[in-house]
């Protein structure tokens, strides 16, 4: 890893400065001004379309996406581009199939609708997992992350710049809850976008242009769509794995779809939602080109992920070296943030108050949504500490894990709003037995030698159709319970509230025409 503290000046340290001030200033300044209000986790279901957009894309955003793709590009070029330019069907999805019935139920979380749809049992396996999942990707993987980022740039131990970045994130988590995060998050999405665009500009400029950086890479560096026995992204996994993962990862994670939930109807949500898939645009270009061009500059680095920062330590000019470091600190925060809060939307809404306190006052509701949230950031400290032991490649280690964790949930939501014979039975039996299989067999993945099994997204894939077909025959053999609830057709839950779906499905057209036209260009 380049020597990034070596490269600060005070300039740099005055901008980082500058940064974290101006963060904590409008974390507070929302929190004071939302002392009264009885809603932490949902932000009193007030947030405008530009707000529930830029934290999306701010929560998406982890220091190890950062570097982890950049690295990802100067060795395969803008074939992982597919994960970003892919999600806008999975967020249209989420926009104008899921959110719909989230909001017509009325819930404030995942777990909440699985009661509504299969019952308590399910819901209580849910609101656990939920837990698990969140402390494990979004808490301890981006903290750990970013704790080493920061220890490199300060030249502080693994265990302070942990604490440090803990600290921030949870000062206006546990006094502002999920309004302070949104507006936090949106001011650090800005500033992502940005800083990251700066340094795709200067290195553009120092290989010499466009022309110099196309005809500077070998020429399937611009491929899209890769054949079928290619090591990293063979096109069968991509179109067939890809799809399993992102439908849990934006239509089903709680993490995710609580900035929609926050939103002030479903029009707003609907919208907020489009404007992070046009938002889902930008980051191959400012995200990943610096790897590309980074190839060009500094061919033969050993450690790809040292190309981000290897771009950042030799091109940049002092000053502008502060503000991306401030960047890379803003997605750790922004991720540490939004996995905070879920954390505790889940514990005190589905586990305290259903499970324990079903009488907790709205006063005893807030407290334990406050202390949750600071025994979440205790937790998470620990799983980061712990992960040192882990393997260097973090990026595509929680990848890994997500293609195991997403087969069941996705089977069980997509045909749990899809087909209404789908059982409660065959829902809990799906989750718990498909969870065990589909953690396992990655598990077994992990620990077996490179290219022995299949890639993770064929395997991934392979797990939803198996498990989507058992929960198919469960259901067909046992009988919906009293406790179930057939949802509404989905034009009768459209009428039951204020929607406006021509505006938004023509806002999906004009993204579709741009993203076609990405393709066409790119492939």
């Amino acid at each position: 890893m380049e020597d990034i503290h070596g490269s600060l000046a005070p300039l740099d340290f005055i901008v980082i400065a500058a940064y974290v001030t101006i963060l904590i200033t409008i974390g507070m300044w929302v929190s004071i001004r939302r002392r009264g209000a009885e809603d932490l986790f949902l932000a009193g279901r007030s947030l405008g379309w530009p707000n529930v957009g830029l934290s999306i894309f701010g929560t998406n955003i982890s220091p190890a996406f950062l570097i982890g793709v950049c690295g990802t590009a100067y060795s395969t070029g803008m074939v992982s581009a597919n994960f970003e330019w892919l999600a806008w069907w999975f967020l249209m999805l989420l926009a104008m199939l899921f959110v719909p019935y989230y909001m017509n139920t009325k819930i404030s979380t995942m777990p909440q609708f699985m009661k509504v749809r299969f019952g308590q049992p399910t819901h209580t396996f849910l609101s656990w997992y939920a837990l698990f999942t969140t402390v494990l990707l979004w808490l301890g993987g981006a903290l750990y992350a970013g704790g080493v980022l920061l220890s490199q740039i300060m030249d502080w131990q693994l265990w302070v710049s942990v604490l440090t970045l803990t600290v921030i994130a949870t000062s206006f988590t546990v006094a502002g809850g999920l309004a302070a995060v949104v507006i936090t998050d949106s001011f650090q999405s800005v500033l992502m976008i940005v800083g990251a665009a700066s340094l795709t500009v200067v290195g553009l400029v120092k290989v010499g242009g466009v022309e110099a950086l196309v005809e500077g890479v070998p020429a399937d560096y611009w491929t899209l769509i890769r054949p079928a026995d290619h090591d990293a992204f063979p096109w069968p996994a991509m179109f067939l794995g890809y799809p399993v993962l992102a439908t849990w990862f934006w239509c089903t994670d709680q993490t995710i779809v609580q900035r929609v939930l926050g939103a002030r109807d479903l029009h707003q949500g609907q919208l907020g939602a489009v404007f992070a898939g046009f938002l889902k645009i930008l980051p191959p270009f400012i995200f990943m080109l610096p790897g590309i061009l980074c190839f060009i500059l500094h061919p033969g680095l050993e450690d790809t992920d040292t190309a981000f920062i290897t771009m950042v330590t030799n091109h940049l000019p002092v000053g502008m070296v502060g503000l991306i470091v401030a960047v890379l600190i803003a997605a750790v925060i922004s991720t540490i943030d939004s996995g905070l809060n879920s954390f505790s939307t889940v514990f005190t809404l589905d586990i305290y108050t259903r499970m324990f306190r079903p009488q907790a006052t709205t006063r005893e509701i807030k407290s334990v949504g406050r202390a949750a949230t600071i025994v979440a950031a205790g937790i998470a400290v620990g799983c980061a500490l712990a992960m040192e032991t882990v393997a260097s490649d973090i990026f595509n280690l929680i990848n890994g894990i997500i293609a195991f964790i997403a087969p069941p949930m996705t089977a069980v939501f997509v045909i749990g709003i899809l087909w209404k014979r789908a059982t409660a039975a065959a829902a809990l039996a799906t989750l718990v037995l498909g969870s065990i299989v589909s953690l396992s067999v990655g598990v077994f993945h992990f620990k077996s030698a490179p290219g022995t099994m299949p890639h993770y997204l064929l395997l991934s894939f392979y797990l939803f159709a198996g498990i989507a077909a058992f929960m198919v025959v469960v259901s067909l053999f046992t009988r919906n319970s009293p406790t179930e609830v057939n949802l509404p057709a989905l034009r009768d839950t459209y009428a039951d509230q204020e929607a406006r779906p021509k505006l938004v499905w023509c806002l999906w057209g004009v993204l579709a025409l741009i993203m076609l036209g990405i393709y066409v260009v790119f492939n």
